[in-house]
């Protein structure tokens, strides 16, 4: 390595830790979790020695945190949300990202120019709640469709020469937006889909990414019924979807969602997404988007991949559960003529139960 490459980076590792020591003598486990990555992460980017490069979409959180004092306000680290900074706070944010990108340009044997808006949208792409900084492997379950819904349909006989497994996955469309999205803001990672019915050991400790309820995704349901949230989901019972709703534990008080049907049509939705450490590799996370329908699945997920609300959405989880690993959102979804309208979490009445509560 060019010694000019090296010394490049450890002025970004030196400048990475000042920016931390000097915001009221911030731990690296403080600002780990601020920034939902490992205190070992944080120490790999500050040593000035051997010094890893964080990748873009950190050093854009790096900005945002430290663009305003608000984000350690009352003795408590977070990220305050994009659309919440103010118009100075916003300008200190980008002469921070533009500082820290140079250096991190340099490091990286670039002579880049400019920001231009696409860097900007692609920086803001790899630091929301689907990217994974440690570019491990990303796991996307889903579940098996039921016998008697492939019993009519063509090309899910693996003796058929035309056979396409994917046929068999519920949750299809879903599955298709959240697989592009995990793979742009993760471009480094392995990236595998599989169905509840077909997974590995390998695959189970890595990062989870879990579509659908417990009417048909086992391992949802082992994973609702094992980890740590006090929300858990009734199935749907018969014709009349009797008993669909999820259920929030209040001590021995019971709080009830139901989604909403009119005439049979369904026009609201109850959806829930849950993050968490990973049961079975606690330095690798689970995420689950789960709706009482398909619809409800499919909002959950828009939630974090629909271009207009997005970096909305993920700067409230990001101010509202700066210091958790462990966190949950039941939210409502609209369907309007047969179409499902993005869940906006920085509405109070989109937002049905949060857990942590405030309080806790």
């Amino acid at each position: 390595m060019a010694a000019s490459t090296q010394n490049a980076k450890a002025r970004l590792a030196v400048r990475l830790k000042s920016l931390r020591t000097d915001a009221d003598a911030l731990t690296q486990s403080q600002l780990a979790k601020a920034l939902g990555v490992s205190a070992p992460l944080i120490s790999s980017w500050e040593s000035p020695g051997k010094p890893d490069l964080p990748p873009i979409g950190r050093i854009s959180s790096y900005a945002r945190l430290f663009c305003t004092e608000r984000s350690f306000a009352d003795g408590r680290v977070r990220l305050i949300g994009e659309d919440d900074l103010d118009h100075d706070e916003q300008a200190r944010r980008r002469e921070l990202e533009e500082e820290l990108l140079t250096l991190r340009d340099a490091a990286n044997g670039s002579t880049a120019g400019p920001i231009r808006p696409a860097d900007e949208d692609l920086r803001r792409l790899h630091s929301g709640p689907l990217c994974f900084a440690d570019n491990r492997p990303i796991t996307i379950v889903c579940a098996r469709l039921p016998p008697e819904f492939r019993r009519n349909m063509p090309y899910v006989d693996p003796a058929e020469p035309d056979y396409t497994e994917s046929y068999t996955y519920a949750d299809l469309d879903t599955l298709l937006e959240l697989h592009g999205h995990i793979r742009a803001a993760n471009p480094l990672s392995v990236i595998h889909i599989r169905a509840d019915d077909a997974l590995s050991a390998d695959d189970l400790t890595t990062h989870l990414v879990l579509l659908g309820g417990v009417d048909w995704n086992l391992l949802t349901r082992d994973l609702l019924g094992r980890l740590d949230v006090p929300v858990s989901q009734h199935d749907r019972l018969g014709d009349d979807e009797t008993g669909a709703a999820f259920q929030v534990r209040h001590g021995d008080d019971v709080q009830i969602f139901a989604p909403t049907l009119v005439d049979g049509r369904l026009v609201e939705d109850v959806a829930h997404f849950y993050r968490a450490p990973n049961p079975y590799n606690r330095l690798r996370t689970v995420t689950i988007f789960n709706g009482m329908f398909g619809r409800g699945t499919y909002g959950a997920v828009r939630s974090l991949t629909d271009e207009r609300f997005r970096d909305r959405n993920g700067g409230y989880l990001a101010a509202r559960f700066a210091s958790r690993d462990t966190f949950s959102i039941l939210t409502s979804v609209q369907i309007v003529r047969g179409e499902v309208l993005t869940p906006d979490w920085t509405v109070p009445e989109t937002r049905l139960h949060e857990w942590p509560e405030p309080t806790e």
